[in-house]
Formats: structure tokens, sequence, C-alpha cells
């Protein structure tokens, strides 16, 4: 009797057993086998979860790569507002840049920095005093001197075009410019591509940081007070060492141009914000 139910439930178990590998097949090709308990589960070789089975520790693989998916890919341009552009990605799109009139306080600031001989225009001759600040008081080779004013002849002819006495910049012609390369990938990635420069020619003893006493010479050179420099280094040096960074300045010089978060440290890069 017991032999004889014992018999029964060994054919039962078969028989499910059977229907589940016949329903293998006919998913998988007649080539299926069973695969041990033991051994992992290859979702790239099976192509889809098996029947009745529920994964909770499967990580979703790119088809390019064998590395997990990002839940968004970053711009390379990305290290500035990251918080904002994550959020933005998330919600399935991107703000327009430079609407904010926070954003247009700091660019009608920089233009003010920018017009050396105080005219009201920003000109090529207002970029090649500024280079010339920068050369004479700094500490640049006549090497990096030349290479600094290029740079500038470059950025000024990509950015405004030909070199006359009469291409003149506006303020307002300077805020359509600006806005329109905070909003180009491209563009924005070479904002801040002369700021090396800058850092090099106040960077006096070449420590790879510089001071308060060389960030004064940096405001010395764009026109600005040291009284103004002493109160924009005590707000940009946030924890507080007394030095800055090469890479802290490149990119307290690019948020300036890219973060409209009033509260960001980099609201003061280039002197205290103009009114209105």
């Amino acid at each position: 009797m017991a032999f004889a139910l014992l018999r029964n439930c060994a054919r039962s178990s078969m028989s499910v057993l059977e229907r589940n590998f016949a329903a293998l097949t006919a998913m998988h090709g007649t080539n299926a086998t069973l695969i041990p308990h033991t051994q992992k589960i290859e979702l790239s070789t099976i192509g889809q979860p098996l029947p009745n089975f529920v994964s909770t520790n499967v990580r979703k693989y790119s088809k390019k790569a064998n590395r997990p998916e990002r839940a968004y890919e970053s711009d390379s341009d990305s290290d500035s507002d990251d918080e904002r552009e994550i959020h933005e990605k998330k919600q399935g799109g991107r703000r327009e840049r430079g609407n904010s009139e926070f954003w247009r306080r700091k660019m009608r600031t920089l233009h003010g920095v920018l017009d050396v001989n105080n005219d009201g225009v920003i000109s090529y001759d207002d970029f090649m005093l500024l280079t010339e600040n920068f050369a004479t008081q700094g500490h640049l080779t006549p090497a990096e001197k030349e290479e600094f004013r290029e740079i500038m002849k470059e950025t000024w002819i990509k950015q405004w075009g030909e070199i006359t006495p009469y291409n003149l910049v506006t303020v307002e012609q300077y805020l359509a410019d600006m806005h329109h390369v905070v909003n180009d990938k491209d563009l924005r990635k070479k904002v801040h591509r002369f700021l090396p420069y800058l850092y090099k020619a106040v960077d006096k003893d070449h420590s790879g940081s510089i001071s308060l006493n060389e960030f004064k010479l940096f405001f010395r050179c764009l026109g600005l007070t040291e009284e103004d420099a002493a109160v924009s280094f005590a707000v940009i040096d946030k924890n507080g060492d007394g030095q800055v960074t090469l890479d802290e300045f490149l990119k307290l010089g690019r948020d300036f141009f890219l973060t409209e978060r009033e509260e960001n440290v980099s609201r003061l890069f280039w002197g205290p914000l103009v009114e209105h």
C-alpha cells in the first residue's frame, strides 16, 4: 500500500517536471537543457526571464557595453548646476538657461569688467588692453604672453566677428550673445578657455594655488579694487584654507556663466554685481 502511494507521488512529480520541461523547450527551442538550481541564469543568453520566476536582483545592462546603464547620460559640461540638470533630465527636458534676472545681472557685471576703457561698449581694443594688463602686471613668460594674446584674439573673432574699430558690443548685444553661448552645448564648453591664462598670470610662485594677495592681483588686472578682492575671496574660499586651486578657479569662473542659483559663490568671481 505504502509502496503504491509512493509510486503515484513519484509519477505525479515526474508529470509536473515533464510539463515544465516541455514549456521550456517550446519557448527556447529543442536544444534547451535543464539548468541546475546552483547555476546563475544569464539573461543575455536566454533572452527573457523564465515563466513563474521573479528576479529581485537583476541589473539592467547596456547592449553596447557590459556595464550597468545609468539613469541618465551626463554631459561633459554638467559639472555646473549638477542637481538642476539631473532633475530636468529626469523630468524629460532641460530648461533654457539665461532667462533669470540674476543671470542677466551677472552678465551686465562682466560686460562692465570687459569694458576696460569705460566707454559703455566692448571692443577689440578692450580685449587687448585687458590682455596687456595681465601680461605686464602678471607673471607670464614671453611665450605665455604671446599664447594668451592669440587666445584672446581668437576668442574675439569667434564670438564677435571681425576686428575693426566699428565692431562694438553693447550691453544688450552681450546679453544676447552670451544667452546663445550658454544654450549651445559646444559653445559653452569653451566659455572658460581663457581662464587658465588669467590664473597663470597671478600664480606668482607657480604653486598651483593662489592666495588672497595673488587674488588681489587678479582683481587689479581687471581694474577692480583690492577691497572687492578681499570680499570676493572670503566668499569663494569655501573651505577657509586661504587658497584657491586651479580646478576651483576654473569651476568658479565657469559656474559664473552657467549657474542661475543666487546662492552659488561664483556670483562674486568677477567682483561685486551691478545693482541693475
